[in-house]
């Protein structure tokens, strides 16, 4: 057996995340595994970096998948995209050590959520921005995402309010920027809880919009209050950049 290691990128909109589920084909993980196996003739399971959620999108997500094949990396990848669908892109593809483990290894993620700031919706990329019509004040976005960075229990910022694993994450960088109509946010930390990204960038959005105060964001963190955090924006705008990973 071959540990092969894929990067992927794929546009959520159609699909629901990442993780193969039962009741529906429709899964990244669940598209890819079904192309590898009729590629190898036997069962095979992807290992992704990452569960994207259900219309999130990825530049490029990382997985790692066991074949018993004499197939080539360069003919795995040849493979894969000549059957998959065209909104889902396997840009490279590798034979790595038996111990690597795409998830398990991976030293930090960045993602960035898109604002479409503007009255007027963008037309053309309406699948991949939230459009977001009023004022924002980006120096209170920067102030707030400065007091979001470092090392913090963002129990607040977390849909799934019955987790159980430690909610303690480290934000090494949130960057707020605009570019025309568009605002990107770019978060770079050691790991997301579920919904994280995009929580973080409701409250920012939120502040910068002056319907919440930049100390309303310390006191979340300090209560673990899922109420005290701002919404959750919709899942269009966020993609997963890259995932990091030891030299």
């Amino acid at each position: 057996m071959t540990n092969f290691r894929l990067t992927i990128s794929y546009d959520g909109s159609r699909y629901s995340g990442w993780q193969r589920l039962g009741h529906t084909p429709d899964t990244i993980q669940g598209r890819i595994e079904r192309v590898l196996a009729e590629m190898a003739g036997h069962a095979v399971e992807i290992h992704g970096a990452g569960r994207t959620d259900a219309g999130v999108h990825a530049l490029a997500q990382v997985a790692h998948v066991r074949l018993n094949t004499r197939l080539s990396p360069a003919e795995v990848q040849a493979y894969l995209t000549r059957y998959l669908p065209g909104d889902i892109a396997v840009t490279g593809c590798e034979a790595v050590g038996e111990r690597f483990h795409a998830r398990l290894n991976a030293r930090g993620k960045h993602y960035r959520y898109r604002i479409w700031n503007s009255p007027i919706p963008s037309v053309f990329e309406r699948k991949y921005l939230y459009q977001y019509p009023g004022a924002l004040d980006l120096e209170r976005m920067r102030q707030g995402a400065r007091l979001l960075c470092g090392t913090h229990d963002f129990r607040a910022f977390c849909s799934n309010r019955r987790i159980k694993k430690s909610t303690v994450r480290t934000l090494h960088s949130l960057t707020v920027e605009r570019l025309g109509d568009e605002i990107r946010l770019d978060f770079h930390g050691t790991g997301f809880l579920y919904n994280m990204a995009r929580i973080l960038a409701g409250t920012l959005v939120e502040l910068g919009a002056g319907s919440r105060s930049p100390e309303s964001l310390t006191a979340a963190l300090e209560s673990g209050d899922r109420a005290l955090a701002g919404v959750t924006l919709p899942p269009q705008g966020l993609f997963l950049v890259s995932v990091d990973y030891d030299a």
